[in-house]
């Protein structure tokens, strides 16, 4: 059964040169042998992430990242059985929110910067779709 998991955090520090990188190349590595794909999604301290694949490796992962003492307020907005995936050609991409274009943001909160937590799962859900026509989302591996 494939499960598509949406959760938000925010940097427990100032996130340093680097890290965002360090995530990217271990999702990358770990993720094709435990048949998870998705996005993250990154602007300043905030991080939001889908995940999609099997529900037992997605719930393990899920739960492994909320105990990671580099977030805090890990906030889960959606979760849900699906059909098919979203990211099925990337074990994980990559957007930094603070590259998107402004008007795309708009569309989805009351001013150009996305607070995950003041917006509905539902709503961070279509702005992922969003990413996906406008490709921006990079680093498709």
């Amino acid at each position: 059964m494939l499960v598509r998991l949406l959760y938000a955090s925010r940097a427990a520090e100032p996130v340093p040169d680097g890290l965002v990188e360090t995530i990217m190349q271990q999702a990358r590595r770990n993720n094709p042998e435990l048949g998870i794909t998705g996005v993250l999604c990154h602007g300043g301290d905030v991080f939001l992430q889908v995940l999609e694949g099997g529900r037992e490796p997605v719930n393990t992962l899920y739960n492994r990242i909320a105990c990671d003492r580099r977030h805090r307020r890990v906030t889960l907005l959606d979760y849900e059985e699906i059909l098919e995936r979203r990211f099925s050609g990337w074990t994980m991409g990559q957007v930094n929110l603070s590259k998107v274009n402004s008007s795309t943001l708009l569309k989805y909160s009351e001013r150009a910067l996305i607070d995950p937590y003041a917006l509905s799962g539902r709503t961070v859900s279509a702005l992922t779709e969003e990413l996906i026509v406008t490709a921006s989302i990079v680093g498709r591996c």
